[in-house]
């Protein structure tokens, strides 16, 4: 996690047994990050407005775009990546950072179906492949099955058309019994990260947090007095 001040940039790590103790307030544009200079924005429009936004285009490819200068002739991996209990996601990277792009996703399991000589070829079976498998996974459906196994049976089922080159099988650490509830929060005792979901613990509850939705909040140190939903296992 990134925090800005007048004196710079720090790196808040996110270790599990943390005390993460922010409280959160007005929330505007994030503005821009570059290494370890932030530039400011006062406009209204969170978490970026039109000057700070921007679209990578391969993200919306599906291997048909003409442009010369896309950084797409790497050997890119087709993979297809597994959220509990059965949501499975079929996409597409650079093959160097599979394992990472995986992890930033937060997939409990993955398979690296094929590897190809450049994006563009692997945009086209991706798009082809998304008529069978969805080729993207909403926070609110990954944060719904913390608490869960991916169902084996489904996940053979899903893999039985392909010889995969590698699987994967990640272990984050959570080790919930429950489903956290969803908050927006930054206080709390960090009990892991899943992808883009920090799990806190407070008062009894476990709270799940898509940290995007903590982009652009101005914060003080100390923890928040706001009321908060908790689980039935707090009371």
């Amino acid at each position: 996690m990134v925090v800005a001040n007048e004196e710079g940039v720090r790196r808040e790590r996110l270790d599990p047994g943390r005390d993460l103790g922010y409280a959160l307030g007005e929330r505007r544009c994030a503005g821009a990050l570059d290494g370890a200079t932030h530039y400011d924005c006062a406009n209204e429009t969170a978490p970026y407005c039109d000057q700070h936004t921007s679209t990578w285009v391969c993200a919306r490819c599906t291997g048909s775009c003409l442009k010369d200068e896309m950084d797409c002739y790497d050997d890119h991996a087709i993979y297809l990546a597994a959220f509990a209990p059965a949501t499975f996601k079929v996409g597409v990277t650079k093959e160097w950072r599979l394992r990472t792009r995986l992890r930033e996703q937060g997939a409990d399991r993955a398979a690296h179906l094929r590897t190809v000589e450049n994006g563009r070829v692997a945009r086209e079976i991706e798009s082809q492949l998304a008529e069978e498998f969805t080729d993207r996974v909403r926070v609110p459906d990954k944060i719904s099955g913390l608490h869960r196994d991916v169902d084996e049976s489904a996940w053979r089922d899903a893999l039985a058309e392909f010889d995969p080159v590698e699987t994967f099988d990640f272990d984050y650490g959570l080790d919930l019994s429950s489903r956290p509830v969803a908050e927006t929060l930054a206080t709390g005792e960090v009990v892991g990260v899943q992808g883009r979901v920090l799990v806190l613990a407070r008062g009894g509850t476990t709270y799940a947090v898509d940290l995007r939705s903590l982009v652009g909040y101005e914060v003080r140190e100390g923890e928040s007095q706001r009321q908060l939903q908790s689980s039935l296992g707090a009371f």
